[in-house]
């Protein structure tokens, strides 16, 4: 959607056709879905770090990741706010309208919670869950909650996921399996759009559900829902949403890329400063982005978790946006989704596969982009029940 034959970098970033007075800045259209993480690319736009960067940053909002990444497939979208395995399962043909991407740039680290019905919650906490969810304990109360609704006959748990190729799917799974549960035998996993979720926990149709925020948090303060865990007790500092991009656009259009992903950095700088926290919680909160009430938003953003009614814990990692080296992708985590893929019988354990998805996680777009080097602790993957790999 630019002209590539146009585009040169400027000292302080891509200008394309102006200096900076600008007078033409290049389009770039950007998909998301209504979620705090989204929350770089709307302070891009909104706080004008990209225009800076000479980009006019158009952001359009969906209602399912599978819209997001078919919009991205088929050209509707330049880049999109992307869960952090779909680039991976496109270009791997696993998923529909599939076409190689990239995963170029983190957007957010963790975001993610695991909650269950209050229902459930109080049976969990009758087998000695821990209230401030430690992963392996609330796992292990579920398993005993689970054991007795069998010997009772009762149905199976059903849980909601976003998207089968998703942080939220593996977390859950993880933390099921951790427990000695089997996630396609134990309970039931349907997949649901993130604002839909805590509607469906309160009218029966879910008994739990891993979401990114603010949704986890909706259904704490309706007090239908109570948060058991969280992605950052599960795997610290991991991915969850990537800037996704097809390897088409990406190559076509180097400058531009180069620019937006400098302009993401700076506004995820923008985020992370707690100054500006009341103001961030109100952009997300407008309208056009997530429609709610700022106050939904401060909690994770603040890292002050309500984790059920009468339940507060200091997180101040629940959520983290930060640019440079933090926003980088690592190899290392583009290989353990895919291990992932494999786990759960989405994909078929494959070397070429491996390397593929090591590939599409590689910094060095963004490191060129930004102009830093190589972070040499961003191979290490930590998950809450096998310590580091």
């Amino acid at each position: 959607m630019d002209a590539q034959k146009n585009e040169t970098p400027g000292r302080g970033g891509y200008r394309g056709e102006q200096e900076n007075m600008g007078t033409k800045l290049t389009p770039v259209i950007a998909g998301f879905i209504p979620l705090l993480d989204s929350a770089v690319l709307v302070a891009a736009k909104e706080k004008g770090f990209a225009e800076r960067e000479g980009i006019a940053l158009q952001l359009i909002r969906e209602t399912s990741w599978a819209n997001i990444r078919d919009r991205l497939a088929v050209g509707h979208f330049d880049v999109a706010h992307m869960l952090a395995p779909m680039p991976i399962a496109a270009s791997l043909n696993l998923t529909s309208l599939a076409v190689p991407m990239l995963a170029p740039m983190v957007l957010g680290l963790g975001g993610n919670a695991i909650t269950v019905a209050i229902p459930v919650w109080r049976q969990m906490a009758g087998f000695g869950a821990d209230p401030d969810g430690d992963p392996t304990s609330t796992g292990s109360a579920l398993a005993k909650v689970l054991s007795k609704r069998r010997e009772n006959g009762d149905s199976l748990l059903r849980f909601g996921v976003v998207h089968p190729f998703s942080g939220h799917a593996y977390e859950l799974r993880y933390w099921l399996a951790a427990a000695g549960l089997d996630p396609d035998t134990d309970v039931e996993i349907s997949v649901l759009p993130p604002q839909l979720m805590a509607d469906a926990l309160a009218t029966g149709q879910l008994d739990g559900y891993c979401v990114g925020e603010p949704w986890n948090t909706a259904a704490v303060q309706a007090g239908t829902g109570r948060i058991a865990t969280y992605k950052q007790a599960i795997w610290p500092d991991s991915p969850e949403k990537v800037l996704g991009v097809t390897r088409k656009w990406a190559n076509a259009h180097p400058g531009t890329l180069s620019a937006l992903m400098r302009a993401i950095s700076d506004a995820a700088d923008w985020c992370a400063r707690p100054e500006n926290l009341n103001e961030l919680a109100k952009l997300l909160a407008g309208p056009n982005f997530l429609a709610c009430s700022p106050g939904l938003c401060l909690p994770a953003l603040g890292g002050d978790m309500r984790l059920g009614q009468n339940t507060r814990k200091s997180i101040p990692d629940f959520l983290t946006f930060s640019g440079g080296a933090r926003a980088a992708p690592s190899p290392a985590q583009g290989v353990w989704f895919y291990s992932q893929m494999v786990r759960w019988g989405q994909a078929v354990s494959d070397p070429k596969a491996d390397r593929e998805a090591a590939a599409i996680f590689s910094p060095a777009l963004y490191e060129e982009a930004l102009g830093i080097g190589p972070d040499e602790g961003a191979q290490t993957i930590r998950l809450f029940d096998m310590g580091t790999v």
